[in-house]
Order: structure tokens, then sequence, then C-alpha cells
């Protein structure tokens, strides 16, 4: 098992209470190089720079249970922009035309290691390189602000809207873990990963075979039960044994 972080100028491994700077491709060939760091006070970046970020909806067997939904036999997805990715501790900030309801929604991120397509679900295994915290947070009011076209992507693609991170954490068994999130130090959600419809290889054996999967893509699991607003002032973390907590600030946008 390895965990994996980005900083300004880098990446590297978690060893302990410091960080060894790598160099090379993260998703192919590298090799330490450089002196540890000290973790404490590094500036983390996103662990990943997506090509794509896709995410579930309607995956965990108990939400779908409460909306009285049927348990999909192939991922519900949307394309979520990239442009939304936001690092460990940074500020999420609804639009400034926007005063609706804004949620998160705490899950599981599957990062993609190599190029996947068309492939069986041992093949999709192999070609997962680790998992990641996600918070998938979403301008709900937007979804629905036209009746003739549900909005999915508009909701869950503003900036700051897909919080990222701490770390990528590789030899992970998600059956074994849970999400659990926290909003203003109190737990909000806290549900299995063994509860998901559709399981990691499964998602990325289905989703490669009809879209190629590159190194670096990101796909968000779903969340279950207990997603709430989000409001000015609040912190929001999610937590992943194995990959750590993300943890967000939101604030109001600024004029």
């Amino acid at each position: 098992m390895a965990v994996w972080v980005r900083f300004q100028g880098g990446f590297g491994t978690i060893e302990g209470s410091q960080v060894v700077p790598h160099e090379g491709d993260m998703f192919g060939h590298c090799v330490p190089s450089g002196a540890p760091v000290a973790l404490a006070g590094l500036a983390l970046l996103p662990p990943v720079v997506p090509g794509k970020f896709i995410a579930l909806w309607n995956n965990f067997h108990a939400l779908a249970a409460k909306l009285g939904q049927a348990a999909p036999r192939t991922p519900l997805y949307l394309l979520k922009a990239t442009s939304s990715i936001l690092a460990p501790g940074g500020i999420i900030r609804p639009p400034a035309s926007y005063t609706g309801k804004t949620t998160y929604e705490g899950e599981l991120g599957i990062v993609i290691g190599r190029r996947c397509s068309r492939a069986d679900e041992a093949e999709a295994a192999e070609a997962i390189f680790g998992f990641t915290c996600v918070n998938d947070v979403t301008a709900n009011d937007l979804l629905n602000e036209d009746p003739s076209f549900a909005q999915w992507a508009r909701a869950k693609s503003c900036d700051t809207f897909g919080p990222v991170g701490p770390a990528i954490a590789t030899g992970l068994d998600p059956s074994a873990l849970t999400v659990r999130t926290l909003l203003n130090g109190r737990e909000r959600q806290n549900y299995p990963l063994s509860d998901m419809i559709l399981p990691p290889a499964m998602i990325v054996s289905l989703l490669s075979r009809e879209m190629t999967l590159m190194p670096g893509d990101l796909i968000a699991c779903g969340t279950s039960l207990g997603v709430l607003p989000l409001r000015p002032g609040a912190e929001v973390s999610v937590i992943i044994e194995g990959i750590g907590t993300l943890t967000n600030r939101v604030e109001a946008a600024e004029d």
C-alpha cells in the first residue's frame, strides 16, 4: 500500500510524518528523488488532475430504497467539469449569481492508472491505480431550473464544486471501508462502501465499454444517506480510513 500526494513542484508518498518526493510519472515509472519533507504545513494540491471527472448517481442500496429508485444495472453518471476540482483546504464558493441551496456529497473516488477500454472486471480492477476522497458539491436549485432539461452537469460543475484529496491510496479494499462526512464537526454521513450497487471494478468495466478511460481519470462512486445543505462559514470533511480527511470551508461568493 502507498499513499500518494501532490504538492507545489512535485509529488510523492507519505511515510510517517514525511513526504518522500518522487520523479517521473505517478501512473507510470517513478523513483524517489530528493530529501523527505515534513508533511505538516505542506500545502497539498488535488492529488490528481483528471482528463475526465465522472460522477455516479443512485449507486447505494440505502439511498435508492429511500428515494424509491430501482437499482441500476449500468452506471448512471454525468461528466463534472474538471475545472471544478478543488484542493484540500480550498474554499468552496457558490457562484455570485446563485442564491439557492448547495449541498455536499461525501464519496469514494476511483483514480484510473492505465488506459482502459472494453475491459472485463479483472482487467478493470488492474486499471485502478487507487482511491481518494471526493466531495461532489451540488447547486441543487439549478438541477431543475428549466423543467424541460435536467441540468446535472451545470449544477455540479461550478468552480470549486469538486474538492478531491487529500491523497490517493493504493492497495485498499474499498468494500471494507466506510465514508464519513462531518459538517461543522458533527457526523452527518456514515455509510459502508459494501452497500454500493455497482462496485469499483464493475463501474470501470462498464464505463470502459463506451469510453476509453485514461491514467488520471477520476470516477466519483456516488453517495448515500445524509446529504445536507452547506452555508457560508461551514466546514465540511470527508473521511475514508486509509486515504485521509478532505476538509474544505464554505464562503460566500466574492463580488
